[in-house]
């Protein structure tokens, strides 16, 4: 197995460990609110922690989930300015967004952990609960890490050499994967 393949297996597994977390951060956001709205149904009061403790989440969600967007292809690269260039040009067009996306990783990596590591504060979700601010100062180098882990699947991360046969014969090998 090429070194390659194997970044991109890595980079498969990455990918289903970020949904998974998103999926948990949203779960968790869900329960915490839900917790919070049965709390002031039954009693008529409101919990004042609910709200505090379940926006902890919101930073996790939206930098993990440009991750799996990346992944996916699913992200702003112009593909319509693109495919009005000239082929040669369409690769000139890639390789600048592949790089300008490594360097925004690189400057999430590198000033995330600046970000990280001064995190001094402690949000007062409730006089009970006390959550530091390392716990969500963590998910920016976090993102960049994984982004970075993502670019090796190079010009597949982007939508300008996609073809719309390319799309069809994709859609029928999974609905056809699906009915077996």
């Amino acid at each position: 197995m090429s070194v390659l393949s194997v970044a991109r297996r890595v980079s498969d597994c990455v990918n289903h460990a970020a949904v998974v977390v998103c999926i948990l951060c949203v779960l968790a956001m869900l329960a915490i609110s839900f917790i919070g709205f049965l709390y002031t149904v039954f009693t008529g009061g409101a919990l004042s922690w609910t709200y505090s403790l379940a926006r902890i989440f919101l930073p996790w969600i939206g930098l993990i989930s440009t991750t799996i967007a990346l992944y996916w292809g699913e992200h702003v690269a112009m593909t319509l300015f693109v495919r009005l260039l000239p082929e040669p040009l369409v690769k000139v067009a890639a390789i600048i967004c592949l790089v300008v996306i490594a360097i925004f990783a690189l400057m999430m990596i590198w000033y995330g952990w600046q970000f990280f590591i001064n995190a001094r504060q402690t949000y007062m979700v409730s006089h009970m609960i006390q959550i530091p601010q390392y716990f969500t100062a963590i998910a920016v180098p976090l993102t960049g890490i994984v982004t970075l882990i993502h670019l090796v699947r190079g010009f597949d991360l982007l939508e300008h050499f996609v073809t719309v046969e390319d799309v069809t014969q994709q859609a029928i090998r999974e609905q056809q994967a699906e009915d077996v």
